[in-house]
């Protein structure tokens, strides 16, 4: 993360240390896997980590997008590793965790822009950890329904599309994702009776009214869990951060989105999508 400009001071930081920290490191490291706590200079890296999970990354860690706000890798991946779910279901196992959440890079490259992968390593960690729940946060896929479909059959607990920002600002930060594809995807996961989740960032230039709009669409789409949080620049190439929002304003957002019928809604400065995320299968 770019720390050039002074953070206010609500926006500290768990120190990234300590057994659990390295444990998870370990485990990370010797099953050759990716996580977006690192790829994405997660904040949050210290306190996840510290208590023993992570936030897996599946599908390489380069991703066929270049969204100005994301710090992972842009460019041309590699072909799937068919090793990878096994690797996965089994370290899993090994940080014995009773939920996980996984995510992935945007493989569009890819005919079904992975959603095969993604199937099979669901199941894989299903079969592996039959008493660990599952979150899944997953690309649009294009919004195209038959790759969705196949995420939703393999049957996770939750399922997360983030809509990223508000519809004005979509086009200047989002690579080819689109905001109302992004609403169609979180329809049609909530349409088929799971648990729909979705986030947004904030200090990008938004107006209050802007996302009020967005936590009414997103309600309105079926999603039933919310995650807002501050956006920090990850590097001096991406996108500046235009304001750091109060505390305070984050707790008006999540009594809204509360009110507008949301199960779950985590907003705070620091909360990304995976913050507290074992409660968000209670939805």
């Amino acid at each position: 993360m770019d720390k050039s400009r002074r953070l206010p001071s609500w926006l500290k930081m768990q120190r990234a240390s300590g057994a659990n920290y390295s444990r998870v490191k370990h485990v990370v490291a010797e099953n050759h896997l990716h996580t977006i706590c690192t790829s994405g200079n997660c904040p949050n890296i210290g306190e996840c980590w510290n208590a023993g999970t992570a936030t897996f990354m599946i599908l390489g860690d380069i991703c066929t997008r270049a969204c100005k706000f994301c710090a992972t890798t842009t460019g041309r991946p590699l072909p799937p590793d068919e090793s990878e779910p096994l690797r996965l279901a089994e370290s899993i196992k090994t940080m014995n965790l009773n939920h996980c959440v996984i995510t992935s890079v945007d493989r569009d490259d890819l005919s079904d822009g992975g959603a095969s992968f993604w199937a099979v390593t669901i199941k894989k960690v299903k079969e592996v950890n039959p008493g660990t729940t599952i979150e899944v946060l997953i690309p649009d896929f294009d919004g195209i329904k038959e790759n969705l479909k196949l995420v939703i059959d393999a049957s996770p607990d939750v399922i997360s599309h983030n809509v990223e920002t508000v519809r004005r600002l979509t086009p200047l930060i989002r690579t080819k994702a689109k905001y109302e594809r992004s609403l169609e995807v979180i329809r049609y996961i909530s349409d088929s009776g799971k648990v729909a989740k979705s986030g947004l960032m904030l200090g990008l230039g938004e107006k209050e009214e802007e996302v009020a709009d967005t936590i009414r669409d997103l309600r309105a789409s079926g999603c039933r869990v919310i995650t807002i949080g501050q956006y920090l620049q990850p590097t001096a190439a991406h996108m500046e951060v235009v304001e750091y929002v109060n505390p305070s304003k984050f707790e008006e957002y999540r009594i809204m989105a509360l009110e507008a019928g949301f199960s779950f809604a985590e907003c705070r400065p620091l909360v990304r999508s995976s913050f507290h995320a074992e409660n968000h299968v209670k939805a």
